[in-house]
């Protein structure tokens, strides 16, 4: 679909950083890059609110909320059973078909990120052994908004399941022009993987029912919500906010921001596929950040004019240069690609594209990002669908510390000490000694009480 009445006339809004000739350290080479306004600040005492209405009202306050927020009427947030199964009866086969296929790659590669136990024999009976344990329920976020994210329903579910988690509910906000249930795809996705606990509630206000709990008044009447142990999924200001401020109640995967792309090309790269790769990412939300690094100003200009170009056909016009025009985009010039690498290191892009002449090699020396994409047919959209990876992942230079969903987000590693006597006689002097040394006598006599018996 074309729009050219609002296609751009230039594209002199992406700006440039130019770190030519610049030898920053760490900490000023990140503070040079582009990054979005953080406005969490301001969403914070909105979104307390939210939670502190919901943990006190329960399902009141989310019926109040829906109609607010969502332009819809509730008697429970909970999606019929009935509506599942017609969503997917009446999903396009051709969409089915996608999303089985992403499921089946999901599903392989979430099988084999399950860690095997651990033990170690310390000699005279004395082992130590971790063993992984899935947490008890947890709650997924799929977002609505700006477009409709089937693909995410897959993401939380599939390594939830891969876990062993034994309780799965998922959450996604009522939709008005679909009787204030979620997007049927979504529901279709979701029975698709076999989850029957939806919920048509979005927001803080999800989350807050996730982690807090809906008690179940006395039938008839709305159903209750469970609270979980861990909540996942990407979302706006008002989620990301909502998931750090109940962190502690229940573990989050991260504070999923909005979506970035970095790119690191040299001479070589296609101008066409880098545009490409820019906007796929920027028509997601008019915060999305799509950053280039390259050592080339031709490579540079000729993306700027193929921008241009694809930008004047693309369906979501007017979404993709509010992106490409924030100060969280921009083209970075550096001297080589050494130096590029120091800076798409320093950034932790959530994507990160590589497209350079020998792009293995240098994805090999990648030290942060959420997940990267390495050579031209490898487009961060194939991760987004069908690559079998997870596209839940950690923005805003979160990547520097912390990983995209995976299948240990769900589980707990458990530590199990068995010592019999003689084992205990053996380490029990330096258990003692230790326990001195802290003046913490009583955690000696523990030991020595044993030791004594013999």
């Amino acid at each position: 679909m074309t729009n050219p009445a609002n296609a751009p006339e230039s594209f002199s809004a992406l700006r440039t950083i130019d770190l030519r000739g610049t030898a920053l350290g760490h900490a000023a080479l990140k503070a040079a890059l582009p990054r979005p306004e953080n406005d969490s600040a301001s969403a914070a005492e909105t979104v307390q609110q939210i939670i502190g209405d919901v943990r006190t009202r329960g399902f009141p306050a989310l019926a109040e909320l829906a109609h607010r927020f969502d332009g819809v009427e509730q008697s429970t947030t909970r999606v019929p059973a009935e509506s599942m199964r017609r969503a997917l009866e009446n999903l396009d086969p051709t969409v089915r078909r996608a999303l089985e296929e992403s499921i089946r790659r999901a599903t392989r590669f979430a099988a084999a990120q399950v860690p095997a136990p651990a033990s170690v024999d310390f000699g005279d009976g004395a082992t130590v052994t971790q063993r992984w344990e899935p947490v008890r329920r947890v709650g997924l976020y799929v977002p609505g908004g700006l477009a409709v994210y089937p693909s995410s329903v897959i993401m939380n579910v599939v390594p939830a399941l891969a876990a062993g988690v034994g309780s799965i509910a998922l959450a996604s906000p009522p939709q008005r022009e679909f009787g204030g249930l979620p997007h049927p795809t979504i529901l279709a996705a979701a029975e698709l993987l076999g989850i029957t606990e939806v919920h048509a509630m979005g927001g803080a206000q999800a989350i807050a029912a996730f982690a807090y709990g809906i008690e179940a008044p006395a039938a008839p009447g709305p159903a209750g919500i469970e609270p979980v142990d861990v909540i996942t999924g990407p979302g706006n200001v008002f989620v990301a906010t909502a998931k750090r401020l109940v962190k502690g109640a229940v573990g989050i995967d991260a504070e999923a921001g909005p979506t970035e792309i970095a790119i690191l090309a040299d001479a070589d790269a296609t101008a066409r596929y880098v545009a490409a790769d820019m906007i796929s990412q920027a028509e997601h939300d008019p915060n999305a950040a799509a950053v280039l690094v390259t050592d080339s100003v031709d490579l540079a200009d000729a993306v700027r004019g193929e921008l241009e170009l694809q930008t004047r056909t693309t369906k979501h016009a007017d979404r993709v240069m509010a992106a490409l025009s924030g100060r969280q985009s921009a083209v970075i010039l550096v001297d080589d690609l050494e130096a590029g690498l120091r800076v798409c290191n320093a950034y932790a892009a959530e994507h990160l594209e590589i497209l350079t002449a020998e792009p293995a090699a240098v994805a090999a020396r990648v030290t942060a990002a959420g997940a990267v994409f390495v050579g031209e047919h490898s487009p961060v959209s194939l991760g987004d669908y069908s690559a079998g990876s997870n596209h839940v992942l950690p923005t805003s230079g979160t990547a520097a510390f912390a990983s995209g969903l995976n299948v240990l987000t769900f589980l707990k590693a458990i530590q199990v000490i068995e010592y019999p006597a003689a084992a205990l006689r053996e380490v029990g002097s330096h258990v003692i000694a230790l326990a001195d040394a802290e003046d913490l006598p009583a955690h000696g006599d523990a030991v020595k009480q044993r030791l004594e018996r013999g």
